[in-house]
C-alpha cells in the first residue's frame, strides 16, 4: 500500500463537525441503557456535594470512554469531538469526571460494586454473554445451561504497575513491581468467554488471599443471580496462594466445589510419596503421543490421586475432605553453564510434582478430567492481560478510592464490551477487548439528518459490516422491562 498522491498534494484539516471516530458507541450505549446502567448508578451512588450530581450520567460517560479505548482521565476528551454531541448528550469534560472520581470513598466504591453486579445480571438477560442462544444444542428451551454443564469461577490477583510515590497504597508485592493489587473473580460457562463477577483493589504490598473470602462469597452470590441453571455445582479454581481454610470454606458455604493448587509442605510431600507406582496414568501433555491401538496416551507426564483431608491439624469444623490430585513431570538435569544448552538424562527417574486439592467426586470428574479442568484456570490470566491492555493500562489518580472506582468501571466496560460482542454471533464472541474495539467500536462515521432522523454513514466495504449491523439492531431494539 502507498499514498495515492504526492506529499505536496496531501493536506489535513480538522474542520468537519459531523464526523465521529467511534460510531460503535451508539449501539453499545443503547445496550447499556436497555440494561439500566445510568439508572442503577443514579439510584445506588450517593457521592456527596456537586461532584456527585448526575452520578448515573457520569458513570455512563466513564464507561463509554473506556469502551472506546480510554485508559486515563484525559482520554475522556474523545467523547467530545466532531459530531458526538449530535448522537449523545451530557458527555462530561475530563476535569469534571476526574473530580467525580476523587470524591469517592471506600463506601462509594462498594456502592459501585453493587451497580456492577446488578448491571451484569441485566446484561445476561439481554445478551447471550453467559447462557448462549436458544439455537445452541447444549441449551434447553429457555436458553439456560443444560443440566450436565459446570460453571467455572476463577479467582486470582494481579499487580497493576504505577510510578512514583504519590499513589495511595502503592507498594512492592510478590512480583517485585511497584503497584496496586487487583483481585478478580471471573465466571466461565461452556462455550463462552469469561466475564468478571467480583473485583477488589488492594494495596500493592498485601498478600494474595487478603479479602479473598469475601470476594468468593460475593462472586458466588452474583453468579447465582445469572440466568444459569445447572445441576452440577459451580467449581471455584485458584492457585496455591488461596489454599486456606477461609477461602475454601467460603466457597463450600456458597454451594460450590473447589479445585485449588496446594503448597508443597511436609504433609503434602508425605501424601504424594504414599501414592503407589501403579496408580499413575499418562496424560495429554507436551510432546505426548496418542496410541490408538492401546487407546491411551504415551506421555512422560502422569497423574494420580489419593483421598485427602485438608487442614487436618485445624479444628474439625474447618477440615475439608476431598481428593489430592498430583501431576508428575520428569525432572531433567540441565547442562552446566559452561556447556551447550542441552538436557542430560538422569541415571534414574526423578520427578517434579504439581498437586491440587479438589472436592469434586470421581463420578463428576475422574483424575485425568479433573487435572485438565484445573489447568484451564489459566484463563483468568487472559482477563488480566485484556484489562491491562485497555482501561487498566494506568490507574489515573493519586487517590486510592478513585483508583478502586476506576477498577470497577473498567470491569463494567469489560463486561459490556463482551456482551456487545456476543450479540454479533460466534465470530467475535471470544475476541479480546482490543479486537472488538477495532472491529465494532472505533468505526468512523459521518452524521446526517433525514426526515427528523439521525443517519450514520459508515465506510463502504467495512469487513465487519454484518457484525456491526447485528450489534446495532440488537442495541437499538425496543426496550424490555428491567428486573
Amino acid at each position: 500500500m502507498q499514498l495515492s498522491h504526492t506529499p505536496r498534494a496531501t493536506s489535513a484539516v480538522f474542520d468537519d463537525p459531523d464526523l465521529v471516530s467511534s460510531a460503535g458507541l451508539v449501539p453499545v450505549l443503547a445496550l447499556a441503557a436497555s440494561a439500566g446502567l445510568t439508572e442503577l448508578a443514579q439510584d445506588h451512588l450517593t457521592v456527596p456535594s456537586d461532584k456527585g450530581a448526575n452520578a448515573g450520567l457520569k458513570v455512563s460517560s466513564l464507561v463509554a470512554g473506556m469502551v472506546a479505548g480510554a485508559d486515563s482521565i484525559d482520554d475522556m476528551a474523545m467523547l467530545r469531538h466532531g459530531g458526538m454531541g449530535r448522537v449523545f448528550t451530557r458527555a462530561y469534560a475530563p476535569s469534571t469526571l476526574g473530580s467525580f472520581l476523587r470524591a469517592f470513598t471506600f463506601g462509594h466504591v462498594r456502592q459501585l460494586d453493587a451497580v456492577a453486579s446488578r448491571f451484569l445480571t441485566r446484561l445476561a438477560t439481554r445478551t447471550p454473554v453467559v447462557s448462549g442462544t436458544a439455537q445452541d444444542d447444549r441449551l434447553d428451551a429457555v436458553g439456560a445451561l443444560g443440566t450436565g454443564e459446570r460453571v467455572m469461577i476463577d479467582i486470582d490477583d494481579t499487580i497493576i504497575e504505577v510510578h512514583g510515590y504519590t499513589k495511595q497504597g502503592s507498594g512492592y508485592g510478590y512480583s517485585g513491581v511497584r503497584g496496586l493489587n487487583a483481585l478478580l473473580a471471573t465466571v466461565t460457562t461452556p462455550g463462552k468467554a469469561p466475564v468478571i463477577v467480583a473485583q477488589r483493589l488492594r494495596k500493592g504490598s498485601c498478600g494474595s488471599p487478603r479479602g479473598a473470602k469475601r470476594l468468593v462469597a460475593e462472586a458466588l452470590k452474583t453468579t447465582g443471580r445469572l440466568p444459569i441453571t445447572s445441576l452440577a455445582k459451580p467449581l471455584v479454581r485458584a492457585d496455591s496462594a488461596f489454599y486456606g481454610t477461609e477461602v475454601i470454606n467460603a466457597a463450600l458455604r456458597g454451594g460450590a466445589d473447589v479445585s485449588v493448587t496446594v503448597r508443597q509442605d511436609q504433609r503434602i510431600k508425605a501424601a504424594i510419596s504414599s501414592i503407589p507406582d501403579d496408580a499413575w496414568t499418562p496424560i495429554e501433555y507436551t510432546d505426548a503421543v496418542y496410541d490408538e491401538q492401546a487407546n491411551r496416551w504415551v506421555s512422560r507426564a502422569e497423574v494420580a490421586e489419593i483421598p485427602y483431608t485438608a487442614f487436618a491439624s485445624r479444628k474439625k469444623a474447618t477440615q475439608v475432605s476431598g481428593r489430592l490430585i498430583v501431576r508428575r513431570i520428569p525432572d531433567l538435569n540441565p547442562a552446566s553453564n559452561d556447556g551447550p544448552k542441552t538436557v542430560q538424562e538422569t541415571l534414574f527417574d526423578t520427578w517434579r510434582f504439581h498437586a491440587f486439592f479438589t472436592t469434586t467426586s470421581p463420578e463428576q470428574a475422574d483424575t485425568v478430567v479433573a487435572d485438565k479442568t484445573h489447568r484451564r484456570h489459566a484463563i483468568i490470566e487472559q482477563v488480566h492481560a485484556d484489562l491491562k491492555n485497555s482501561a487498566l493500562a494506568h490507574l489515573p489518580s493519586a487517590s486510592f478510592a478513585a483508583n478502586a472506582a476506576w477498577l470497577v468501571l473498567a470491569v463494567i466496560a469489560f463486561n459490556l464490551t463482551r456482551a456487545a460482542a456476543t450479540t454479533t454471533g460466534p465470530g467475535l464472541a471470544k475476541a479480546t477487548t482490543a479486537t472488538v474495539r477495532r472491529k465494532l467500536i472505533t468505526v468512523p462515521a459521518r452524521i446526517a439528518s433525514s426526515a427528523r432522523q439521525v443517519v450514520l454513514h459508515l465506510p463502504t466495504r467495512w469487513p465487519w459490516e454484518t457484525a456491526w449491523q447485528q450489534l446495532f439492531h440488537h442495541g437499538l431494539a425496543p426496550p424490555t422491562a428491567t428486573t
